[in-house]
């Protein structure tokens, strides 16, 4: 049986067969370092294979250097064109041909049907399904959403944090909520305003910094705890990389506990999320003339966080200030 023709000269032959073999050479390289199965470079690979064989290597000694049977480079052969250099050989899929046990394609597309009108989790499409009178188990669902893209899954590159149990503001400096404001300046520029609330008095801190990142808003609690006329206990926050990791140990080292919300559940931090839209609010024109000046707008906000914090009249507190509901010392 014919499974190649060779054409040229054999100087071209030779060339082309050095050349074939070390492209070879670097395939097998990162095949190693790599799944045999999701290895993207696996199609070329097969390729420079069949293009050695073709330009005068032997099926053994391809199949050899690679590290596969001999029958695995044979049956590429058999997938190859009989002439030209073959630049890829994809790999087939392994779904099955038939599934015995699927559902019918009009339950498919009820579940579609289903999460694309509500927008609803699979929980909620398993319920609607069960009150229709369609036996269904929860995992055929999930798994229908899951091929069509419609499951929303966690990143396995996230780091999950454990919240722990959410302190009651009996006292100041039990729970102090901590967020960040983004404005924009120009193009692929932005201003951020550091900001800290606590949840018992409503004592307020903030602070405009051009970079934000653990090590940034690490500093500005500290400064933030050096102003404060009590101690911090608990600080919570969302799950921006400028509270990650080392934001945690910052804390730890000052004895002070990091709590973050609930994933997607910003109501947790209600009292900071408030407050950031209080000042921009508040501050207008004073807030966003000089985000240009960094100084002049710590400044400002330097000035309205005085005012937030011992002339400002709050509803949440019974029309007190946040100086006047704090304890003298």
């Amino acid at each position: 049986m014919l499974l190649f023709k060779h054409s040229g000269s054999k100087c071209q032959e030779a060339r082309n067969g050095s050349i074939a073999w070390q492209h070879l050479g670097v395939y097998r390289h990162r095949l190693k370092h790599m799944p045999y199965t999701t290895n993207p470079f696996l199609p070329k690979l097969r390729a420079e294979a069949v293009n050695c064989v073709q330009t005068g290597h032997s099926i053994r000694r391809v199949a050899r250097y690679i590290g596969v049977q001999p029958s695995t480079v044979f049956r590429w052969m058999l997938k190859a064109p009989l002439e030209g250099r073959l630049l890829s050989l994809p790999t087939q899929s392994s779904r099955p041909k038939h599934s015995p046990r699927a559902i019918p394609e009009s339950l498919v597309n009820r579940i579609l049907a289903i999460r694309l009108k509500h927008n609803r989790c699979a929980e909620i499409v398993w319920a609607q399904l069960k009150r229709e009178s369609i036996e269904v188990s929860l995992s055929t669902v999930k798994r229908t959403l899951k091929r069509h893209n419609l499951l929303r899954q966690r990143s396995k590159w996230k780091k999950y944090h454990y919240s722990g149990i959410r302190p009651m503001p009996i006292n100041p400096g039990d729970l102090v909520e901590i967020d960040s404001i983004h404005l924009n300046l120009e193009r692929n520029k932005r201003v951020y305003i550091v900001s800290l609330l606590d949840c018992f008095s409503r004592w307020a801190f903030a602070k405009a910094v051009r970079v934000l990142s653990s090590s940034h808003t690490a500093r500005f609690l500290y400064e933030a705890k050096l102003g404060s006329p009590f101690t911090f206990q608990c600080i919570q926050s969302d799950h921006g990389s400028e509270f990650s990791k080392h934001f945690t140990n910052s804390l730890k080292t000052l004895g002070i506990r990091h709590r973050h919300i609930r994933v997607r559940k910003p109501n947790d931090n209600a009292h900071i999320e408030r407050f950031n839209r209080t000042i921009q609010e508040e501050m207008g024109i004073s807030l966003t003339s000089n985000l240009k000046d960094l100084p002049k707008l710590n400044m400002a906000i330097k000035e309205y966080i005085y005012y937030y914090n011992t002339q400002r009249l709050h509803l949440g507190l019974n029309g007190k200030t946040p100086q006047e509901v704090l304890p003298r010392s």
